[in-house]
């Protein structure tokens, strides 16, 4: 097994560490268009496989064609957010480089998946999809898994409860308009509204999707990574093993939920065909209205990007 992490940055260097500490690859390769820092880290790495007991390999490089016929592609490059900053606002340059990562990975890849982490995510995974020309089963996005890792993590604090017997489903856009789905929580099988006053749950929905921007603004300059690298990971996990994983990935819908043309967050069963099956829950008409409205949001923002990039070629 040969997966490639593009970007060394902070998310890169997690999801290539882990990688390699899980044994998941034999060969993990991290790529950045800075060739010292994607060696350095990939050294540095390698040297703490004797003390992990892993014999996963890493190297680091600048040129693509070291990582021809990868299994998986890991694209995690572009800016991180600053304060004041949305997701949104990385669009014009982050879509730029994203376009080229995945243009150049998929050349000496084209069997591979790829897992999209760069943000604004579904704006990314959507344009990862186009300039691959992959199939949509191959391209998922690394959105909800983040979102309700964080989700559940703020529950677990409400609560005291281990956060192993948490359970948590939220749709759309990752970021501002997520739709986090209180019906579809659960603690051990028990509604997480049995447990929670409504009050409080909606505080804690509220903090989940602000959860990035909060760290951004704790850090300054710099944001998230232990977690969106964790969470990329986590998917790479389920193809590798074909684990037939239910998680909440953005990917492209073409009809579900009555909505086509747009990359964005629901369930799905992930195995080693990627996309196995995308699960279409039964939602209310609050839900729905919600699920709607950050959809359209998202492919408002799709079309900007789009845009961009036709007037760039």
């Amino acid at each position: 097994m040969k997966v490639t992490v593009i970007g060394a940055g902070n998310v890169g260097a997690t999801s290539a560490q882990m990688l390699a500490n899980k044994e998941l690859a034999n060969e993990v390769y991290l790529v950045d268009i800075l060739d010292g820092i994607a060696k350095g880290k990939a050294l540095d790495m390698y040297e703490s496989m004797p003390i992990l007991q892993s014999d996963s390999r890493i190297y680091g490089t600048s040129d693509y064609s070291e990582t021809a016929n990868s299994d998986i592609v890991i694209i995690t490059a572009g800016l991180a957010r600053k304060p004041g900053m949305t997701r949104d606002d990385l669009l014009v340059k982050n879509a730029a480089i994203v376009s080229s990562c995945a243009t150049q990975a998929v050349k000496y890849s084209p069997n591979a998946y790829f897992i999209v982490v760069s943000n604004p995510l579904d704006v990314m995974t959507y344009v990862t999809l186009k300039v691959t020309g992959l199939p949509k089963h191959k391209v998922i996005g690394m959105a909800g898994i983040l979102d309700t890792a964080r989700y559940r993590s703020f529950i677990s604090m409400e609560t005291g409860y281990s956060m192993k017997d948490i359970q948590a489903q939220l749709l759309g856009g990752h970021g501002d308009t997520m739709v986090p789905l209180p019906r579809f929580t659960t603690v051990a099988g028990i509604p997480v509204t049995d447990l929670i006053s409504k009050e409080r749950l909606d505080s804690i929905v509220e903090r989940a999707k602000n959860g990035g921007i909060e760290i951004v603004n704790y850090l300054q300059t710099g944001s998230a990574y232990y977690a969106p690298g964790t969470a990329a990971v986590e998917m790479a996990e389920a193809i590798i093993k074909d684990q037939k994983r239910v998680l909440p990935c953005t990917v492209l819908l073409e009809g579900e939920y009555g909505i086509s043309d747009v990359c964005v967050g629901v369930p799905i069963k992930l195995g080693k065909n990627g996309i196995e099956q995308i699960i279409e829950l039964k939602l209310n008409a609050e839900e729905k209205s919600m699920f709607d409205n950050s959809a359209e949001h998202v492919k408002k923002t799709i079309q900007q990007a789009m845009e961009l990039i036709a007037k760039q070629q």
